[in-house]
């Protein structure tokens, strides 16, 4: 199946949990119903497969049977945007055709890392993996888990590759996105990933925020991309602020295990992070319940998000 593709990516992608059951079986129907939940919240794309989703801890086979769920769920109301990880350049330019017969709009494409790569060969792994598949392609870069870096000035040179659409920089740097926003001009987006700085990304010139945390606030996550598109700065900068006490235990604990946990509160029986990984401890899941207890009665937050 070929992606649509047409129309350009933008908005809240929240970065989807994998559930499984204890067995390693997909949840199926508790995946479908947090699509359906996420996307009745206004988000505008989903992304599977990302450090939300726990792709390292994944076999093929679920995978595919998580994209093929979300994006069946989804039935073209949003794109479905997974992530692919790969050491190999053929592993990865075989997976994506995988997901792309699964009916995926487009791919954010993660190299892993081994042994050490030269700069010449992360830069040579992006752009024969993009000129192998028909697909759009967004860039990610995070060197504090992944073992390897994408430049600035690497950034810009790929994005002369017409399917390399958008890139996502998770160093949290607003200097590198400043770089980066002055390298690709207009032939490539930005996408917001840390969760401190999204309204200053799209300040800046990004078109939207790629978060774990959306999964947890999809309706305030959307508000405040409502806000940064009609310039209302500093009520965005008031909500982002008052969100802030969710992702403060992102950092404090596991950010799969603190997602799964947020979700099991708010009744998506999604399970535990895949072993050997912990489960978030009893004290983790009291502070997950209180914080979204004190989002949920804020009237700030509430008056924001439903004005619409």
């Amino acid at each position: 199946m070929t992606p649509r593709g047409t129309e350009a990516f933008h908005g809240i992608f929240p970065y989807l949990v994998s559930p499984l059951d204890e067995h390693g079986r997909v949840r199926t129907r508790v995946l479908h119903d947090l699509v359906e939940h996420l996307i009745e919240e206004g988000v505008h794309g989903l992304s599977p497969l990302g450090s939300t989703g726990e792709f390292p801890y994944l076999t093929p086979e679920q995978r595919v049977e998580v994209v093929r769920t979300v994006v069946g769920t989804a039935g073209g109301r949003v794109p479905v945007v997974p992530g692919v990880a790969a050491h190999a350049t053929g592993d990865a330019i075989q997976q994506i055709r995988v997901m792309l017969e699964c009916g995926v709009d487009g791919i954010i494409l993660i190299l892993q890392s081994y042994f050490p790569l030269s700069r010449s060969a992360v830069e040579g792994f992006y752009a024969d993996v993009a000129q192998a598949v028909p697909c759009p392609i967004v860039l990610y870069s995070n060197p504090r888990y992944l073992g390897v870096d994408l430049t600035p000035d690497q950034i810009g040179a790929l994005s002369e590759i017409p399917n390399i659409k958008y890139a996502k920089d998770a160093s949290g740097e607003t200097g590198r996105i400043l770089s980066i926003l002055a390298r690709v001009g207009d032939r490539l987006r930005v996408f917001s990933a840390s969760a401190h700085i999204p309204l200053l990304v799209m300040q800046l010139g990004g078109v939207g925020w790629m978060a774990g945390p959306a999964c947890l606030v999809p309706r305030a996550s959307v508000a405040l991309y409502r806000l940064a598109v009609e310039g209302r700065w500093s009520e965005g900068l008031e909500l982002q602020r008052r969100l802030w006490t969710i992702n403060e235990l992102f950092q404090k604990y596991s950010l799969a295990a603190c997602v799964k946990a947020g979700l099991q509160v708010q009744g998506f029986d999604v399970g535990d992070p895949i072993a050997p990984q912990s489960r978030l401890p009893a004290a983790g899941h009291d502070e997950i319940r209180q914080a979204l207890r004190v989002i949920a009665g804020d009237t700030f937050l509430r008056t924001i998000v439903n004005r619409g």
